[in-house]
């Protein structure tokens, strides 16, 4: 049986440390989620090859002591990161305090109490216990955005080992003389080896499709995204819009669809460098997007022209929009980019239950060049045109 004992932990050991070289092999270029996870694997795996090192001086010894410690700070330390990356997965902040907090004490503790076997063996596996409960609890809350199975299936590896980690602390704590070391033939030691070493794969297998829900999150970003400025681009945008669209007709509101181009955007590109460009592009579109209400859809439709789309809007609520974003454009373009900045714009506004995404587009965008053509800064409603034109 302690041969058994041995071959296990060896194995949970190599398997640990096939999984630090592995992931970061696998996985190739990544966000800080991921590479948080692998750093906190090889953390662990650090610490297991520490702990079995352990075993095989003196016990009892400094060389012992440090160690063990060190170990501890590993795998505990591996665990509180890991907890991070799955916090960062789950769409939430990588703020895992607790899980620190306990790895913390418990590496102080650890070493503070090290003569005392009963005591460091309780203490270490208790407060792991604790740690792995918090992690897997905070999994199990619901996670801001859209993920997989892969959390349920850590939860489920983590309430294993806390069952086994918890009573492994309780057995040194209250039955010292049938566990009297880390290779003891006990029932819940060996149980423990093979929980860790289904847990480890399971583990594995979790983190790579966290990985996977993440990249396939950012590959749908860069399909509906403008890469330039965050805003939709040009197909997401007339997605959405013509669902928008479809809604109003179906209820009897209306729509207003600001169609706007930058004026003499390339004089700021020849003038001052295509980076100052794109740095006006990025202000221009976190000014519509702070303007806008909740359902306003705002694209970047082509080069230095953006559209919005304000939903259950009328021509005077689509204006009072167009007045704010050029007040805050005559305060704020000065000192944000160091310049004026101003656009000319069509109004095109829903005008019946039959009116189209593209017919509305054709009639802002004939706004659009007409208010140019007057000089630009200026916004025309295609209304008041087609009126002034019969």
């Amino acid at each position: 049986m302690p041969n058994d004992i041995a071959s296990l932990i060896l194995a949970l050991t190599v398997s640990m440390c096939t999984m630090a070289v592995a992931l970061p092999a696998v996985m190739g270029q990544v966000n800080a989620a991921a590479r948080r996870a692998q750093v906190g694997v090889c953390m662990q795996a650090l610490g297991w090859v520490l702990l079995l090192v352990s075993s095989m001086v003196a016990g009892g010894s400094w060389t012992d002591r440090l160690l063990s410690t060190l170990s501890m700070a590993g795998i505990a330390g591996g665990l509180a990161l890991n907890a991070t990356a799955f916090n960062l997965w789950c769409g939430r902040s990588p703020s895992a305090r607790m899980p620190a907090v306990v790895a913390v004490v418990l590496t102080v503790g650890y070493a503070l109490g090290f003569s005392s076997y009963a005591f460091r063996v309780s203490w270490a596996n208790g407060l792991l216990a604790l740690q792995m409960t918090m992690v897997a609890v905070t999994l199990a809350r619901k996670p801001l955005v859209p993920v997989g199975g892969w959390r349920w299936l850590l939860v489920l590896a983590l309430a294993a080992q806390v069952v086994v980690t918890a009573w492994r602390g309780a057995l040194a704590a209250f039955d010292t003389m049938a566990f009297p070391s880390f290779m003891a033939p006990h029932p819940i030691n060996l149980l423990f080896a093979l929980v860790a070493n289904a847990t480890a794969v399971l583990s594995l297998i979790g983190i790579l499709l966290a990985h996977r829900d993440e990249a396939a999150r950012a590959l749908e970003r860069l399909a509906t995204l403008d890469g330039m400025t965050g805003v939709l681009n040009r197909r997401a945008w007339l997605a959405h819009a013509g669902v928008e669209l479809a809604n109003a007709a179906r209820y009897g509101h209306r729509l207003g669809v600001l169609l706007i181009d930058i004026d003499h955007f390339k004089e700021v590109n020849d003038s001052r460098g295509h980076e100052a460009g794109d740095h006006a592009l990025q202000f221009f579109a976190r000014a519509l997007q702070s303007a806008c209400r909740s359902g306003d859809l705002v694209c970047r439709y082509g080069g230095e022209e953006f559209c919005v789309l304000m939903n259950r809007a009328d021509l005077l609520s689509t204006q009072a929009f167009d007045r704010r974003i050029r007040a805050y454009l005559a305060e704020a373009a000065p000192r944000e980019i160091g310049y004026p900045l101003n656009y000319s714009a069509g109004i095109a506004v829903s005008s019946a239950s039959d009116d189209t995404l593209d017919a509305m587009l054709r009639r802002a965008d004939v706004a659009l060049y007409s208010a140019k053509a007057l000089g630009r800064g200026c916004t025309l409603d295609a209304e008041a045109l087609h009126m002034s034109a019969t």
